[in-house]
């Protein structure tokens, strides 16, 4: 498999004609000002908004307890929003049941129906909505032959390998020609060499039945290299929605450049930035890395923070960190590879890195970083203090340009939405 970040640029072309064709079409599903609260008082979603045309594969992406599963849910009806409204086509559907959004789910758990052969499975929904024979079996067959099901449509789902319970699940979805496509991490589980099978059928059939898909999902590899554009969840707050190129390249916070990357990104928290000698650095642990004039311009309030109290989070990707015959000398922790690449775990004293490289454990090595490809955060609000510049591609969504909270704000907010223990009682 080929490293991420060339992946993130190969799929970085495809969505930029994408975007040419969906991006004047009308939005199929808007989200405006979502939020889920449960009785409990648990938060699982904050004031989403979202605009998603026809025909795009946007991924959900976050760590557990993210609100993904619970966003799927809300969206086709299966648990209502607290707050909010949600439009799919030209409709209002917050108050309407579920069966009547023109949504199809597809979970990660097996949901054919065991005492009926797959044919019947396909067919089911159909059959619900009072579609004639002559449809019923049109549509079978057509999305039996784009999976390589019509050998086995006789079969029970106990007859069929896990590949082809899978494949049945996404027929029965299809067959019905739904809105949207909501997926909720239905990969999960499954061996490497299926997923990446399936992966591609995915992505294939995205673009044969010309349908919205949301998949929600932990593997961000995954979603990466599926989506046109991906959100970022974290504790239900959306952190970022942006094509995995931009994500990668412009992270707004230090959650998304953790989260977007294999290895994950180097951090050095609460580094102070240093002016002397006319050049800026940042400083942590007697370590000064200089900063480089495409950083130092795209940092517009840099002299807010050189020489003060203010701290700084400085963010470098371990595919921009190199052994080298000069720098910052280490000790080799631990060798690993990881898609094909060799990198190192180094320990530096006070600071440890993962680079790029190869050596053997024990080894002393000297440490360069690549600072042009630096990120910077402030170190209370962990958002990013660098502007965009000229490599980062428009696309022309608004939500793309939406800053979110800080995390101090967001935490806050979370300890505020938190039904106090008297109340959770009264509700019972």
């Amino acid at each position: 498999m080929p490293p991420l970040r060339v992946i993130i640029y190969i799929r970085k072309i495809f969505s930029a004609s994408v975007n040419y064709f969906t991006e004047t079409k009308m939005a199929n599903l808007k989200l405006n000002t979502v939020s889920k609260i449960y009785p409990s008082g648990a938060l699982a979603l904050y004031k989403i908004n979202l605009e998603l045309p026809d025909s795009q594969f946007i991924a959900v992406v976050g760590g557990e307890k993210s609100g993904k599963t619970s966003l799927l849910r809300v969206i086709s009806g299966i648990e209502d929003a607290t707050e909010g409204s949600i439009i799919i086509g030209d409709k209002d559907v917050t108050g309407v049941d579920a069966r009547d959004r023109d949504v199809a789910m597809i979970f990660q758990s097996d949901t054919l129906y065991p005492s009926i052969n797959v044919y019947d499975n396909i067919a089911f929904p159909l059959k619900l909505r009072k579609a004639s024979s002559a449809l019923i079996e049109q549509r079978v067959k057509v999305v039996a032959e784009m999976l390589g099901l019509t050998e086995v449509l006789g079969r029970k789902p106990k007859a069929l390998t896990t590949e082809q319970k899978q494949k049945t699940a996404f027929a029965r979805a299809i067959a019905r020609e739904p809105k949207l496509y909501l997926l909720d991490d239905p990969l999960a589980g499954l061996s490497g060499e299926l997923k990446s099978k399936l992966r591609s059928i995915l992505i294939n059939l995205q673009i044969r039945v010309k349908g919205t898909f949301i998949y929600a999902t932990k593997n961000i590899s995954e979603a990466l290299t599926m989506a046109t554009r991906v959100l970022v969840l974290r504790d239900g707050f959306v952190q970022q929605i942006d094509t995995p190129a931009n994500l990668y390249d412009y992270p707004v916070n230090t959650y998304v450049a953790f989260l977007v990357g294999s290895p994950t990104t180097n951090f050095m928290n609460n580094a102070s930035v240093i002016k002397e000698d006319g050049g800026y650095f940042a400083e942590l642990s007697g370590v000064k890395f200089p900063l480089p004039e495409n950083i130092i311009s795209r940092f517009k309030g840099i002299d807010e923070y050189a020489n003060t109290d203010k701290k700084v989070i400085v963010g470098i990707r371990p595919e921009d960190m190199d052994i080298s015959a000069e720098g910052i000398e280490a000790e080799v922790t631990a060798a690993e590879e990881i898609d094909g690449k060799a990198y190192l775990d180094c320990d530096a004293g006070k600071l440890s890195f993962v680079v790029k490289g190869k050596a053997d454990k024990g080894d002393k090595v000297k440490i360069t970083a690549d600072m042009t490809r630096a990120f910077l955060f402030d170190a209370v609000t962990r958002l990013t203090l660098l502007e965009r510049d000229s490599g980062y591609v428009q696309t022309g969504y608004a939500d793309a340009d939406k800053i979110p909270i800080g995390y101090d704000e967001e935490e806050a907010l979370k300890n505020k939405l938190k039904l106090p223990k008297a109340d959770k009682k009264k509700k019972k």
